[in-house]
């Protein structure tokens, strides 16, 4: 090992989750904080996402975790002199059928217990909100008028300025390659280029966390899947200052504004989890018509450009956060994994300052993560957890081999 390569911190990925922890650890009082990305800094899903950000969870600790994070983007530039671009645009989740209407309206309690301002909008109300949607085909839909949208690529941009400001040493092409221990407990990790003395990890990845995982001797249930985005050309209906988002659940297809135009975007069920390599076009058109079905608007327009992403999931849908524990059930002391479920836009700052809180001290105030760690997950991947109802159709299962 190196003399003088040590570290309070090493964090494993340059994405969103590993950006804005290793910038919260070092405001913690951590002197040395190093960040691992095998490629460049939000080389993956964090530049390419759709940017949505809501607290209507579907469960009081991920209303948590988006309240907390739609607070931090809005006071950003106050507290970074940048930001990632976060317009207040409201969010209005669709109800198709009578059981959508049930589950939906059950879900508005528990957020407005979980202390979410939030309504449920009838289907004339929700067409009063958002006039570019169609009056037929759906029955309203819960509405918050708080949840909006951020710039990914301007994200990164001021997580990579955060890190700067703060001291954190980014090893870009650098990729993470084990750990190292003595008597279960963390003494450093091996890098490509060579080992770093340090008593604490976080890893993070993204849809690479599982690989990150077996590197460090964990069976993570997190996977990779497509997701898709385009962006219609402009059209006067979109030309405005807000519009509400639109979510339709059940079809896992949502949409808001961007560049006068549209941008919606999907994921594919029934896919095989895996690296995204290609557009599926034929399941991309099949969206857009739904999406002209709901918002005739659209009708007749071309896309200005689309693009795919291999974005992070768990089975359950919900953020892994807790200490390392490996197959056998063993706790590494000193390690510690944050995923964000397949919502680094949404969640990531929330699920960021939960990690470094963890990986700093061992414990944090933001929300009780008591059930969020690995071992809600069995030999087979399966959590005990239900599912987050709000989520995008991903696979249910993380197992792409």
């Amino acid at each position: 090992m190196a003399v003088g390569d040590s570290a309070d911190l090493v964090v494993v990925g340059g994405g969103t989750i590993g950006g804005w922890a290793a910038t919260f650890a070092a405001e913690a009082g951590l002197r040395r904080v190093v960040v691992l990305e095998r490629g460049l800094v939000g080389g993956g899903a964090s530049s390419r996402a759709a940017g949505i950000v809501r607290a209507q969870g579907g469960t009081p600790a991920t209303v948590a975790l988006g309240r907390w994070t739609i607070d931090f983007y809005r006071g950003q530039q106050a507290r970074y002199g940048t930001d990632s671009g976060f317009r207040e645009l409201g969010y209005l989740i669709l109800a198709v059928t009578a059981r959508d209407e049930r589950a939906g309206r059950a879900r508005v309690e528990m957020q407005r217990q979980a202390g979410l301002d939030v309504s449920w909008l009838s289907a004339a109300e929700a067409c009063a909100v958002n006039p570019s949607l169609a009056a037929a085909g759906h029955r309203g839909g819960s509405y918050a008028t708080t949840d909006g949208a951020i710039d990914p690529p301007r994200n990164v941009l001021a997580y990579s300025l955060a890190m700067q400001r703060r001291g954190v040493d980014l090893r870009e092409r650098t990729a993470f390659e084990g750990l190292r221990l003595e008597h279960g407990r963390l003494v450093g990790v091996d890098t490509a280029r060579g080992p770093i003395a340090t008593e604490r990890v976080l890893l993070t990845g993204g849809p690479t966390l599982r690989g990150v995982g077996k590197l460090a001797g964990l069976r993570i249930s997190a996977g990779g899947a497509r997701h898709q985005i385009a962006v219609t050309e402009p059209h006067p209906a979109f030309e405005v200052e807000r519009q509400p988002m639109v979510f339709d659940l059940g079809r896992g297809l949502y949409w808001r504004l961007e560049e006068g135009g549209l941008l919606f975007g999907m994921s594919n069920p029934v896919e095989r989890p895996g690296i995204a390599r290609e557009i599926d076009w034929p399941y991309l058109r099949r969206m857009q018509r739904r999406l002209e079905r709901l918002v005739p608007a659209v009708r007749g327009l071309g896309l200005r450009k689309a693009w795919c992403a291999t974005i992070d999931f768990t089975p359950d849908h919900q953020p892994i956060l807790g200490p390392g524990i490996t197959p056998a059930g063993d706790r590494l002391e000193g390690v510690t994994v944050a995923s964000p479920g397949g919502h680094g836009m949404m969640w990531g700052p929330a699920v960021a300052r939960v990690g470094a809180d963890l990986a700093v001290h061992g414990r944090t105030d933001l929300l009780d993560v008591a059930e969020l760690g690995l071992d809600r997950f069995d030999a087979e991947g399966r959590s005990r957890l239900a599912a987050d109802p709000i989520a995008l159709p991903f696979p249910l299962s993380a197992d792409d081999d």
